[in-house]
C-alpha cells in the first residue's frame, strides 16, 4: 500500500540522491541548477501523485461489515422434510423456527408464535427445526433427540412442551422420566434417542441451517424469508403481504 509516509521518504531519497550523485564535486553552477530545477520537477510530481491518492481514498466507498447471519432479502428454501408440522397442514404459511431447547430466548419465542398461528389458523403451519447450540448448552442435542423420539411414537409436540417446560431439567435421566409421563415405550424411547436415524434427523436440520446462515437461535423463517420482528405485529407485517399476494 502506498502511503503519504512511504511517498515523502521517496522523495527524501530522490532528493537526496540528485544532490550528492557521485562522489566527484559539481563545479560547475549550470549544471548544478539543472540538478536542482530536475529536483523540483521529481517533488512537485510526487506531491500531485500524493493528493491525489488522498483523494481517490476519500472517495473509496465504506468495506460493508461481514454478514453474521442469514441474509434478511434473500429467500431460502427450507424443506419440511422429516418435521412435525403444527397448525394448518397445507396452509399457505410456513412459520420455520431454528431453536434449541435449553435456549431461554427460544422458550420466550413459544408463545409469540401460538399467537401468530392463532390469528391465522387456517393459514399458518409451524415447523420446528432442531439447532442445539451445544458449545454452550450441553443438553440441547439430547432434548432435540429426545423430542424425535417421542415423534415416532405420535408425541413430537406433547415431548416439545414438557421440555420447554422443563428447560433447566433436560438431563438424560429427566428426559426418561418425560417419556414415561407421556405414557411412551420408555424402552423403544430409549432405544430411538440413540439411533442413528434419531441422530442423523437432527443433524440434518442443523446442516439446513447452516445454510441459511442461521448462527443463533431463535431464528425463524417464514415463507423462507428471515423474520425480523420477533412479536405478533413482525408476524402481521410479513404475512398480510404474502396472503394479499403482495410477499
Amino acid at each position: 500500500m502506498i502511503t503519504r509516509f512511504s511517498i515523502s521518504a521517496f522523495a527524501a531519497v530522490v532528493a537526496a540522491a540528485l544532490v550528492t550523485g557521485c562522489t566527484q564535486p559539481i563545479d560547475n553552477s549550470e549544471e548544478l541548477a539543472a540538478i536542482q530545477n530536475q529536483q523540483k520537477t521529481i517533488l512537485a510530481k510526487l506531491d500531485s501523485m500524493e493528493k491525489k491518492i488522498a483523494s481517490a481514498a476519500k472517495a473509496a466507498p465504506a468495506a460493508k461489515p461481514r454478514r453474521t447471519g442469514p441474509d434478511p432479502e434473500k429467500k431460502y428454501d427450507l424443506p419440511v422434510a422429516h418435521s412435525d408440522i403444527k397448525g394448518a397442514k397445507n396452509g399457505p404459511i410456513t412459520i420455520i423456527e431454528f431453536s434449541d431447547y435449553q435456549c431461554p430466548f427460544c422458550s420466550r419465542a413459544e408463545p409469540i408464535i401460538q399467537q401468530a398461528l392463532d390469528a391465522y389458523p387456517t393459514q399458518a403451519r409451524f415447523v420446528y427445526k432442531h439447532f442445539p447450540l451445544t458449545s454452550i448448552h450441553p443438553n440441547a442435542m439430547g432434548a432435540s433427540q429426545a423430542a424425535v423420539a417421542a415423534q415416532k411414537q405420535g408425541k413430537f409436540w406433547e415431548m416439545h412442551a414438557k421440555l420447554f417446560e422443563h428447560q433447566r431439567e433436560l438431563q438424560p435421566e429427566k428426559l426418561k422420566a418425560y417419556a414415561a409421563e407421556l405414557g411412551l415405550d420408555v424402552a423403544k424411547f430409549e432405544a430411538d434417542m440413540n439411533s442413528d436415524e434419531v441422530k442423523k434427523a437432527v443433524q440434518a436440520d442443523m446442516k439446513l441451517a447452516q445454510v441459511a446462515g442461521v448462527r443463533g437461535t431463535p431464528t425463524i423463517f417464514v415463507n423462507g424469508k428471515l423474520l425480523r420482528n420477533r412479536t405478533i405485529e413482525g408476524f402481521k407485517e410479513v404475512i398480510e403481504p404474502i396472503l394479499k399476494g403482495n410477499g
